[in-house]
């Protein structure tokens, strides 16, 4: 029989005004030997990056996925969709007609995983650490909105915000709210290395080789309270090298849970599998990938030279020829199943021409082939980027009017050489801290960006991006969310690609794997469980 499972996506986006309370629950466990995790991801401390796993710096997929399940946050996203809940808050919500006011009460019993005492004083310790370190190419931007945090005795908390954030509650379900304990971290150093300390549902420790976590183990910790149930004691996440070996050590049985980031052909092989012994789901996600441009490098300075590559660009045979029907073609930064989304890339320009492409840059003066470098990462995203990068060189090769190389670089070398400015055109993916259309905007375009990209646009940043903002009803806010998908495919500073799906594997024997991640990508460990083989 076909183990494929499917399960059903729902409509995300839409947020309304939240003041919510919420109950405690108590905290599972199915006892049994450590659930093993295979992943991809790397975890590695360098010079350029001594604190991975710092929430004032942590800032991927992959380090959110350990934080998440270690460090407490006030609210957090459900298991299904729909608007965050309070996990470390008993309650939330604006107290304000203009969304300007924020509160929050904690929880009563709270404690970090060494039983001291969480307080309102915790919390804000933590945002303003956060907020004072401003790590580069860090996740504070998502704390811009935020004018002063103040307390009122133990157990509350107030933002004021600067201006109407109606995508604030979501803000606060991020790894960079994380509540954290002043005697672990400096108020205004990263802890470097891979010590995490918090009072989420698991604590953590590492074997550790070469400055790189090999195995993370996750303990159920006995002081946390919070929303959710932990349906198991102990879960071990190990790294392999790459697709191939995890999914090796799958099928031998030396793990039993297999996630992010299978090849597409493990995938498609697992999909037709009549082994009843691995499970493969199929979940709906949000994960884009997008091209991103130093727009003040000499070789693609020219807005001409951006606009003739995303008018080149054939993403239908780059997804069909790479993933699928693993991923779909994208034409905004926003993905189609997002409130607010916009075709904006295909109303411009429509199908790939050659043609149209040569006007452009005939207009524009610009001398042909244009040369320049596609950079991309060879050990995050997957053993297929490197292919879909070739197919984008030779899409725009083959019509004579750029002459393009591709270089690949492991991400420990990767994000520092970006943040630094030395690449003019790069890949990257982006799998949203929150399923919001503003999370795939903000992030990009705002001033304190997180890719430090020299574009700016003063409409988007002064107008936009704030009136988007104001809206509880995100239908509301299409109007200015669509402004800014127009201007960005006019810009082009980025090109969108495509969005894809995600999967998990897993041992027959393992409960729980339909929630193993939520629509942004979020891996929620206390998911999972043993149950009956068969």
């Amino acid at each position: 029989m076909n183990r494929k499972s499917l399960v059903l996506p729902a409509v995300v986006g839409l947020l309304a005004p939240v003041l919510a309370a919420c109950g405690g629950s108590d905290s599972g466990s199915s006892g049994g030997n450590a659930i093993k995790v295979g992943t991809t991801d790397t975890f590695t401390a360098t010079k350029d990056a001594p604190a991975p796993l710092d929430p004032a710096y942590a800032y991927d997929v992959g380090t959110w996925n350990i934080l998440r399940q270690t460090v407490q946050t006030l609210m957090i996203q459900p298991k299904g969709e729909g608007d965050p809940v309070p996990e470390a808050a008993q309650s939330c919500g604006f107290t304000d007609s203009g969304n300007e006011r924020y509160a929050c009460t904690l929880r009563g019993g709270l404690k970090f995983a060494n039983g001291d005492k969480v307080t309102a004083a915790d919390v804000k310790y933590s945002i303003d650490r956060a907020r004072a370190i401003n790590a580069e190419g860090g996740p504070v931007g998502l704390l811009s909105t935020i004018d002063t945090v103040e307390t009122h005795g133990d157990n509350e908390v107030i933002f004021h915000l600067k201006t109407a954030d109606a995508t604030f509650p979501f803000k606060l379900s991020t790894p960079v709210a994380g509540i954290v304990n002043p005697d672990d971290y400096e108020k205004n150093k990263l802890r470097d290395g891979f010590d995490v300390d918090g009072s989420g549902p698991y604590t953590l420790s590492t074997d550790v080789k070469d400055n790189a976590i090999v195995t993370a183990t996750f303990t159920k910790n006995p002081n946390y309270k919070g929303v959710l149930k932990v349906n198991n004691t102990k879960v071990q996440m190990v790294s392999f090298k790459d697709a191939a070996a995890m999914g090796a050590a799958l099928d031998k049985g030396d793990i039993d849970v297999m996630t992010r980031t299978m090849s597409p052909e493990q995938i498609q092989k697992l999909s037709d599998s009549t082994d009843d012994n691995e499970d493969l789901v199929e979940m709906s996600g949000l994960e884009i990938r997008y091209l991103a441009f130093n727009t003040d490098a000499k070789s693609v300075k020219d807005k001409a030279v951006r606009q003739a590559m995303a008018q080149l660009i054939n993403r239908g045979e780059l997804v069909s020829k790479v993933y699928g029907t693993q991923a779909e073609p994208l034409y905004s930064l926003v993905p189609a199943s997002i409130t607010g989304h916009s075709n904006s890339f295909f109303n411009k320009y429509g199908d790939p021409s050659t043609a149209k492409a040569k006007a452009l840059l005939t207009r524009a003066n610009i001398t042909t082939p244009v040369k320049l470098t596609l950079h991309y990462t060879t050990d995050h995203y997957g053993s297929a980027t490197a292919k879909e990068f070739k197919i984008l060189q030779q899409q725009l090769n083959d019509s004579g009017l750029f002459d393009v190389s591709i270089q690949g670089t492991k991400w420990d070398a990767y994000i520092p050489a970006e943040r630094k400015g030395r690449y003019d055109v790069w890949g990257m993916g982006w799998f949203p801290d929150f399923p919001d259309a503003d999370n795939y905007l903000a992030p990009f375009l705002d001033a304190d960006n997180f890719l430090k990209l020299p574009y700016r646009n003063s409409r988007i940043i002064n107008t936009l991006i704030p009136d988007s903002r104001r809206e509880a009803d995100r239908l509301a806010a299409a109007s200015d969310l669509t402004s800014i998908q127009d201007i960005v495919a006019e810009d082009v500073p980025l090109i969108p690609l495509w969005q894809g799906k995600q999967y998990v594997a897993a041992r027959d024997n393992v409960t729980g794997t339909a929630y193993a991640l939520n629509s942004s990508s979020t891996l929620q460990l206390w998911e999972l469980g043993r149950g009956v083989s068969g």
